[in-house]
């Protein structure tokens, strides 16, 4: 019998599963998508036509306004120096008074002492004051502020007489630039704005086909129709050969499964009437013995054929991993050849279809019961241990064997695949891990086998936990 021994202290932890060290690595290799790879050439383009705008607009508006800005500003100290040369002492004051009140333009001596602010604090100031130095001459001076009375002022001499001319500097406005300006930005923002939309656009028929192709991945063909109502030919073309191709993949799945099914159900027909036959008519007890023995096997084989053809789609339910667990020894309590050690809470619940997390378990226990013996007392002692971490169980089950090689690891989960002599004292279909794998992942759980530190093979096992009731 099965001697089975129940701990409450918690063993060592499943070892990390390799299917996460392989996710972790796919993801640090993860780069952007098509949306934001579209999206940035997109915006890139705009970001170098705006460039080329700004520049533009610098060669056809910033300089000629600089230019014309200086022409009037000197146009006007000229006329205004003029005025003051040729009018006497009584028409000056009188010319000034009616320059300040009608023309907005006030002239005051330069004083020494006279504190200002450079004009030139932007490009277009620097423009500016450029200009009108090479227009009215070396010492010109313009300022933002003289003696903290803010305006347009312009230094400049009569008979080696420095004066201050101040005007309204609306009379020289900016904001065409500026307008300009505002417009760029609108005009970007916009262009970024549709950029995002053509990337979209471009990104919906292929997102749309990546998901189909994922659920055909799953197995779920009904689920991955297309439209072939789209407007665009291309993509029209490409969702109908999908289309079609998803209805030839699950016409050649739903042939596979009949085909496998027929002949495993044709198969034990012959296989039974032989077996009967075989206890009925052969004397030799040792000679039948084996005989029935052979047909067993051959029946367990088809029986792993069914397996391993059954549909992908389970429903999932709670499912108490004890409960299941003990049903699974219950089947196997006649073994005198293995000793089963459970640490493991009676409360562990997870999100699992009952039967097929029973086969996976009878299937990892067979297994370990067959190659997993100890070569010193010929005994299979199994650990069986699990845990919550975070929204998962962590279920582990290992045998005291010899394990296998690193190189084979890899490979004992691929169907009709059979390791090196020492773990194939048995014979078999090659089936049972394949089975045990495909069956966790269609519950939404991951399986993985590693080797133990102290010899012995681990299959790590990692499922859904379900809410308590």
């Amino acid at each position: 019998m099965i001697k089975t021994q129940v701990s409450l202290s918690d063993a060592t932890s499943p070892m990390p599963l390799k299917a996460g060290l392989r996710s972790r690595r796919s993801r640090s290799r993860l780069g952007l998508s098509l949306f934001w790879r579209t999206f940035f050439l997109l915006a890139l383009l705009l970001v170098g036509s705006i460039l080329a705008w700004l520049q533009t607009l610098r060669a056809l508006e910033f300089e000629p306004r600089a230019i014309q800005t200086a022409q009037q500003i000197a146009s006007l100290v000229n006329l205004s120096r003029a005025a003051l040369i040729h009018a006497d002492a009584i028409n000056r004051v009188s010319l000034i008074k009616t320059m300040t009140e009608q023309e907005d333009v006030r002239i005051v001596p330069r004083e020494p002492t006279d504190t200002f602010e450079p004009f030139d604090t932007d490009a277009l100031g620097r423009q500016i004051s450029l200009e009108l130095e090479s227009r009215l001459g070396p010492g010109t001076v313009v300022a933002n502020s003289v003696n903290q009375k803010e305006g347009l002022w312009v230094g400049f001499t009569i008979d080696g007489d420095g004066y201050w001319m101040q005007t309204d500097r609306a009379r020289f406005s900016r904001t065409a630039g500026r307008t300009w300006l505002i417009w760029l930005i609108t005009a970007a923002a916009l262009s970024l704005a549709g950029a995002a939309q053509i990337a979209r656009l471009i990104n919906r028929p292929l997102k749309q086909l990546s998901f189909a192709a994922s659920r055909v991945r799953d197995g779920d063909f009904e689920a991955s129709t297309l439209d072939e109502t789209v407007a665009t030919s291309e993509i029209r073309a490409v969702n109908i050969g999908f289309n079609r191709m998803t209805q030839k993949l699950a016409k050649i799945e739903q042939d596979r499964a009949i085909m496998l099914a027929g002949i495993s159900h044709d198969l034990r027909t012959p296989l039974a009437r032989l077996r009967l036959e075989t206890e009925l008519s052969v004397n030799d007890v040792t000679a039948r013995a084996d005989m029935v023995s052979d047909i067993a096997q051959l029946d367990a084989i088809i029986g792993k054929f069914l397996d391993y053809a059954r549909p992908d789609h389970v429903s999932l339910e709670t499912v108490a991993l004890r409960e299941v667990i003990d049903a699974c020894l219950h089947g196997l309590r006649n073994r005198t050849d293995m000793q089963v050690n459970l640490d493991l809470a009676d409360s562990l619940l997870v999100l699992a279809d009952a039967v097929e997390l029973g086969r996976v378990i009878t299937n990892l226990l067979e297994n370990a019961g067959r190659y997993g013996k100890s070569v010193d007392t010929g005994m299979a002692v199994i650990d069986i241990a699990a845990k919550t971490r975070g929204k998962w169980v962590l279920l582990r089950v290992r045998d005291h064997g010899l394990g296998v090689s690193e190189e084979q690891l890899s490979n004992l989960t691929t169907p009709f695949y059979r390791g090196e002599a020492a773990r194939t004292a048995a014979n078999g279909a090659g089936l049972g891990l394949a089975i045990v794998e495909r069956t966790i992942v269609r519950m939404g759980g991951t399986f993985a086998l590693s080797n133990a530190s102290s010899r012995g093979l681990v299959a790590n096992i990692k499922l859904q936990s379900a809410p308590p009731a």
